[in-house]
């Protein structure tokens, strides 16, 4: 796999059994090019390891004043700088490339858990643990990857180069070739500590991360309540404590770096003093003592990626055990079994009881916000987290019902032919960067226009606006560029931007969270016209408390507690329904007190008939 073949067609299906099987999963899915990158590393190391054997027999061919032998070690010396060069350029590419494309699969895959759970994502996994492991993680697992190659290499090199000594020299290389796996595995005793020190300083910035990265999404809030120094206090403790965390685990790898200074320091003093004295005895040359020394000198080299990818190990576990922790997430614990099937009909939640009828607009009331928004993605086809029900590993529960449309449980058909059959906007859509034509431009059934979803949604304010801004002469609102997340347009201009987009795919069933809660009286009663007459004939469901889009719809839902109490329409229940009423007039208990009949006193009922007529002209 070379950069310029990127992206990867398919990533892969991953091993998130745990951290280490998922680094193993990406190097054996990246087997030729470490194995590029190991022969070149063996070039360019046996290439140094040949340098000392040159060097002796150009001293000794100095001594003995032989002028062929010296041109000879001359040109091996020489040859092997061309070999060593091309060895370490070729290293490099191909170790780099190894990082690039490991990096690349591992965000591959992340983007692709993103797009199949959807913003149930963040309901499971905190938002800056998600950013983290797509940024930093990343970055150390391809760290890893990269240094497996290079470490392979440095470690086939010493053993061919004890292997060499020992036969070459056995008074010396023997001294040697038992010394190096002292000092190749003299650290790891050290590396458990270190390796906790380090994890415990990925989990203080993991949580510092989540920190700011909610503090800044939060920003304009903190801003309104004057919250800004509470928050800002809290980030300072936090990054004091990643500090002291990094300086705990730095001191560690100091240490460990010492005693790969210091144990290599002693070898080469004793290689000296006793090589010395073999050669003042006449029992070894001048040369081979040369040859040896240098060898030994040489061999620190390699014994550095010893320590190099005990750090990378150490510091990619914790990433790639957080990668696996979002990875190994599902849409549901059940697998889907149904092909080639595109169902229609009635949208039908077991859990709620909550029925959408095929072709009709059905207004959801809930007064928990946040029940609505899991209603409405389970009505999408994602089943209710383990957090919702009570579960430690995340997963969906086994217990939990599938939505079904046309009796098909969405959980047994392929997520993206559910996601072609219901489309979920939630009450916080994001417009992506780029122009309005491009933001339109949407997998879609091709029966409703950009013009006419555009209408539904009241953009006629938007499109004026995005004229004045256009890059042609003519004005044209499709060419005018978006800015990121639309951040140029008002809240009330993005939600309908995003209700057009939602519009245009014209799915089976549309399921709307809070569609018009950015928008003004005037415009959402049109929005809830539109809304209901571009979707007529089709399965439209809108999680509302707003009595002008409950009047829109063809039926109106309560439900309560996670059950459907009461169905109807929107003034009948603003009737006979007191939790009802309570939901869509915002009535506190003293006043639903106050309005509530009392049969003892009939004249106590008149107040709120009254109010209840009053709201209906409201409406």
């Amino acid at each position: 796999m070379q950069i310029r073949d990127l992206p990867y067609s398919d990533p892969g299906d991953p091993d998130v059994r745990s951290g280490p099987r998922f680094l193993y999963w990406l190097g054996r899915n990246q087997l030729g090019g470490q194995l590029k990158s190991l022969s070149w590393g063996l070039l360019h190391q046996l290439g140094i390891a040949g340098l000392p054997v040159t060097v002796g027999l150009a001293v000794q061919a100095v001594i003995d004043r032989s002028g062929g032998r010296l041109a000879l070690a001359g040109g091996l010396i020489v040859a092997l700088g061309v070999l060593i060069a091309v060895g370490d350029t070729m290293l490099h590419r191909t170790a780099v490339t190894n990082w690039i494309t490991a990096a690349a699969r591992v965000q591959q895959l992340l983007a692709r858990k993103t797009a199949e759970l959807g913003s149930a994502l963040t309901r499971r996994v905190a938002a800056g643990e998600v950013v983290a492991v797509s940024t930093g993680d990343v970055e150390k697992i391809g760290w890893f990857v990269e240094a497996l190659s290079r470490f392979a290499a440095a470690a086939t090199a010493l053993v061919v180069i004890c292997v060499g000594l020992a036969i070459y020299l056995p008074s010396l290389g023997l001294m040697v070739a038992l010394a190096m796996p002292v000092l190749a595995l003299a650290v790891l005793p050290l590396l458990p500590r270190a390796t906790r020190r380090a994890d415990e300083q990925r989990e203080k910035a993991g949580k510092a991360t989540e920190l700011a990265s909610d503090t800044v999404a939060g920003l304009r809030v903190l801003r309104g309540i004057g919250g800004e120094e509470l928050f800002l206090g809290r980030y300072r403790r936090a990054s004091q404590e990643v500090r002291r965390a990094a300086v705990r685990s730095a001191r560690m790898w100091a240490l460990i770096s010492a005693v790969q200074v210091l144990l290599p320091g002693i070898l080469l003093i004793s290689l000296v003093w006793y090589g010395a004295t073999l050669a003042r005895d006449g029992r070894i040359d001048v040369g081979q003592l040369v040859t040896v020394y240098s060898a030994a000198t040489l061999m620190l080299f390699p014994l550095r990626h010893f320590e190099e990818i005990a750090m990378a190990y150490s510091f990619s576990r914790p990433s790639a055990q957080r990668a696996v922790r979002v990875l190994s997430l599902r849409r549901s614990s059940r697998e889907a079994t149904v092909e080639g099937v595109t169902p229609t009909g009635d949208l039908y939640d077991p859990a709620t009881g909550l029925m959408a009828p095929r072709g009709k607009f059905t207004a959801v009331v809930c007064g928990d916000p946040d029940e609505a928004g899991r209603l409405a993605e389970r009505l999408g086809g994602h089943a209710g987290t383990g957090e919702e029900n009570g579960e430690e590993d995340g997963e969906a529960s086994a217990a939990t019902p599938s939505v079904l449309l046309g009796g098909v449980a969405l959980d047994e058909i392929p997520l993206d032919a559910a996601r072609a059959a219901v489309l979920v906007q939630d009450k916080d859509p994001v417009l992506l960067s780029g122009t309005l034509r491009e933001l339109l431009d949407v997998p879609s059934s091709g029966l409703v226009t950009a013009d006419a979803a555009l209408e539904a949604a009241q953009c006629g304010d938007v499109l004026s606006a995005l004229a004045q801004a256009s890059p042609d002469n003519d004005g044209d609102p499709m060419r005018t560029r978006i800015t990121e997340r639309g951040r140029s347009l008002s809240g009330g201009q993005r939600q309908r931007l995003a209700l057009a987009r939602s519009l245009v795919t014209d799915p089976e069933a549309l399921v709307l969270d809070e569609p018009t809660s950015a928008v003004d009286s005037h415009t959402e009663a049109r929005v809830a016209a539109g809304i209901a007459e571009l979707r007529r004939g089709r399965t439209t469901v809108a999680f509302a408390s707003s009595p002008l889009l409950l009047d829109a719809a063809d039926r109106v839902v309560l439900v309560h507690e996670g059950a459907v109490v009461a169905v109807g329409g929107h003034r009948e229940l603003l009737r006979t329904e007191p939790r009802y009423r309570a939901v869509v007039t915002r009535e506190t208990d003293d006043e639903a007190a106050a309005s509530a009949p009392d049969t003892t006193a009939g004249i106590e009922a008149v107040p709120a008939m009254k109010s209840i007529q009053e709201i209906e002209e409201r409406a």
